[in-house]
């Protein structure tokens, strides 16, 4: 059972928000990359905290509403965690992490907020660019993803009544642990959130290269942005040639796999350095931030696209091949707080929804969130209240689509 579980994952793992990478191939460079710069329950329950009002503005008023770019951010209303309402019979969530860094050993456990010169905030484990919540509703059948931008601004848990304290919500994981992550995000969005597995880079392209490569058609500004990132031999196209080679390319599919040739540079390369592979370039064109317009917006449809194209492969899949996926992601995760018995569980949920097709949300939601400076850190405020709206009634269909079935 536990392979069906990470076929599941294979499936939703990859609808990232990756950090911007149109800049190096670290791929080529080292195997570390360094630290970035400072800068169910019996009853039915409402699936999650009730809607909250919007008492004074709209929300295109609020999204529209003339304010500085620098300055503070506006109060936010979460839901403390021990008054979240109780995960809905049916319904499991499980948050799904990525640190920005290639290679990068876990945080340790209990391990305090790393600080640089100063007592200012320090990169040391990595930052979580990539967070999406993936609940199986084994009721209405149906399987949710819902995605989160990298640099939406959250309040902090070392907030208080009188002095409320405000951060990007991938600092978290850093700073303070995946644990705290969960239980921000739940007090953000009101949905209780308490299993988590995170990845690095590599560990996602390594499960794509497992999966033989990815084929992706590809816009000519994206041409633009990967041509002279991505690493020879892994990314040829429509015409036969190598992504690499001088000169223009044309617009259409590109098949992301690893040539013999660029298997056979790796067998030369330097044990740390990492290889080059039609993975890595597939994480590079899901981390295109800059061209093409859509900034982190446009990058997470990036994501899909992969993931869409990733799922197509696996629902082929024998029980063979999925249990041989299986063991290759359960040697790709770099921690989670699962343990056998929760892995058997969401097997069993997984394996119940394989024909499922995949639902999307983006938080924030459109509307929702506006450009901001604070403490000299560029983000996005989020209007917490119409997100956790649209959270709700998002769970919520799935309860009015079994109702109309039962009453068949």
């Amino acid at each position: 059972m536990r392979k069906l579980f990470c076929l599941l994952l294979v499936l939703v793992l990859l609808p990232f928000t990756f950090a911007g990478a149109e800049e190096t191939a670290e791929t080529d460079q080292a195997a570390e990359a360094t630290p970035a710069a400072e800068e169910s329950v019996e009853a039915t329950p409402e699936p999650t905290a009730e809607p909250t009002p919007q008492v004074t503005l709209t929300p295109e008023e609020w999204a529209n509403a003339k304010v500085p770019y620098k300055r503070m951010p506006e109060p936010i209303k979460i839901i403390p965690y021990d008054e979240l309402p109780p995960v809905v019979e049916g319904q499991h969530h499980y948050l799904l992490l990525c640190i920005d860094q290639w290679n990068r050993d876990p945080r340790p456990a209990g391990s305090k907020p790393p600080t640089g010169l100063g007592g200012r905030r320090r990169d040391m484990y990595g930052n979580t660019d990539g967070i999406v919540l993936v609940t199986l509703d084994t009721r209405a059948h149906r399987i949710m993803l819902t995605s989160f931008i990298r640099d939406a601004i959250i309040q902090k848990s070392t907030s208080t009544e009188t002095d409320e304290k405000f951060g990007r919500i991938n600092y978290v994981y850093n700073d303070y642990g995946p644990e705290e992550l969960c239980k921000i995000i739940s007090e953000h969005i009101g949905v209780r959130i308490e299993k988590y597995i995170l990845f690095t880079f590599k560990q996602i392209a390594n499960i794509v290269d497992y999966l033989g490569g990815v084929d992706i058609e590809l816009t000519d500004a994206e041409i633009n942005a990967l041509q002279y990132t991505v690493l020879r031999g892994t990314v040829t196209g429509p015409d036969g040639k190598d992504l690499q080679d001088p000169g223009t390319h044309p617009a259409g599919v590109y098949s992301f796999k690893t040539t013999e040739w660029a298997k056979a540079q790796n067998a030369k390369t330097d044990a740390k350095v990492i290889k080059r592979t039609g993975g890595c370039s597939a994480v590079l064109y899901m981390r295109i931030r800059k061209f093409g317009g859509g900034g982190d917006f446009m990058r997470t449809q990036r994501a899909r696209t992969v993931l869409s194209l990733l799922a197509d492969k696996c629902r082929t899949m024998t029980w063979d091949d999925a249990k041989a996926l299986a063991n290759n992601i359960l040697e790709n995760n770099n921690m989670t707080n699962m343990n056998l018995d929760d892995m058997l569980q969401a097997a069993e949920q997984a394996y119940s929804l394989r024909e499922c097709t995949m639902e999307e949300l983006r938080i924030p939601v459109d509307g929702a969130v506006r450009a901001i400076n604070h403490a000299n850190m560029m983000a996005q405020e989020v209007n917490w209240p119409v997100c956790r709206d649209a959270m709700y009634d998002y769970l919520q269909n799935s309860w009015l689509v079994m109702d109309e079935d039962d009453e068949d």
